[in-house]
């Protein structure tokens, strides 16, 4: 951290402030804003349960995630868009057999598997205005997104 801080600090010296912000920061924020956007999509959805201590186990926990449709981004960020659920049950498949290998797991999880086709945008939207909190239903240790205050 400090052998960066001393170049940024250096590069600033040498370009100016804004020659930094603009070759470093912008790309790190944009960078770092679509992998909070990629991961709160896959993790938040009104279809997906979330579990106490008394109603979690590792399966609960890995299929509490649902595959998306990026478009041609799927490709460009090697599939884990809408291959997440596969990657929450087998992480040590390679990205390279991640889409046959989801095709395969599809049909054997049958109502578990988890898949929105809605764009982007129109997610975040949705996602963000309809899964504000999360509350149980029958009090006993699984809870599912609500926005009914």
């Amino acid at each position: 951290m400090l052998a960066v801080s001393l170049a940024l600090y250096w590069l600033a010296e040498g370009y100016g402030f804004w020659w930094v912000v603009r070759v470093y920061g912008v790309p790190l924020l944009v960078v770092n804003a679509w992998l909070v956007v990629v991961t709160y999509l896959h993790h938040t959805h009104r279809a997906i349960p979330h579990y106490d201590s008394s109603e979690w186990d590792w399966l609960r926990g890995a299929l509490a995630t649902v595959d998306r449709d990026y478009g041609f981004l799927n490709r460009v960020f090697h599939n884990i868009t809408d291959t997440h659920v596969l990657h929450h049950l087998f992480p040590a498949i390679p990205h390279y057999h991640a889409v046959e290998a989801t095709k395969a797991i599809r049909p054997v999880l049958g109502e578990y598997y988890q898949f929105d086709p809605t764009p982007v945008v129109k997610a975040i939207w949705r996602e963000a205005k309809e899964c504000i909190y999360i509350q149980s239903e029958d009090h006993k240790g699984i809870f599912w997104y609500s926005n009914k205050f």
